[in-house]
């Protein structure tokens, strides 16, 4: 097996109220799980053995359907996780703190990132990124596509991600996609994000 279900760095009920526990559980064990298998899958029938996550995704416009949406799913799900923590992290601090002054302040990011989120038509993600000029950009993407694909219309690092599938949110918050949003801040590994943001 080339790819390995990552294990959460916390409890599965460490992220209550915003994720609940019966979320976290299934999002993790069953989604994520599906993800890895059929990546791996994928790895062996399009010969991308020893190939890092990062390399398929850098060339998935030339790769299978099957190995996108695990690909990207895997990765996407890995990245999730570690970007939340119990309580969050209180703020921004140092060179990424900067770079949200200079977007506009926190306050906007968050209402464009919320935006991008609420207006994903369908399945996907909205994401911060850090794009070639140095700065901060927030994108959405569909289905379980990301910043770092090379066909992706948005392309850089990602700084902050959310999932916006039902299935991230549902059980607790049903179709009030803009309240999950809201709340997942609360969540949100500042620390995480920064050094992101300071090794892209």
């Amino acid at each position: 097996m080339a790819f390995e279900l990552p294990a959460l760095s916390y409890a599965y009920d460490a992220l209550e109220p915003v994720i609940s526990k019966e979320t976290m559980t299934f999002h993790h064990d069953k989604h994520h799980k599906a993800y890895t298998d059929k990546l791996n899958e994928a790895v062996g029938e399009e010969g991308l053995d020893g190939k890092s996550i990062e390399d398929i995704l850098g060339q998935i416009s030339g790769l299978s359907s099957k190995a996108r949406n695990n690909g990207g799913g895997y990765w996407n799900h890995d990245f999730f996780w570690k970007i939340m923590a119990p309580k969050g992290s209180s703020q921004p601090s140092g060179a990424l703190k900067d770079a949200i002054d200079a977007y506009g302040g926190l306050d906007k990011l968050k209402e464009d990132f919320n935006g991008k989120g609420a207006g994903q038509f369908g399945s996907g993600w909205a994401w911060v990124i850090k794009d070639k000029s140095g700065g901060l950009k927030v994108t959405s993407t569909p289905n379980q596509d990301n910043p770092l694909m090379d066909d992706a219309k948005d392309k850089g690092a990602p700084i902050l991600g959310n999932d916006v599938w039902e299935h991230a949110y549902y059980l607790t918050y049903k179709n009030d996609r803009p309240g999950y949003l809201k709340a997942w801040w609360d969540v949100v590994n500042w620390d995480e994000a920064g050094k992101r943001f300071t090794a892209a």
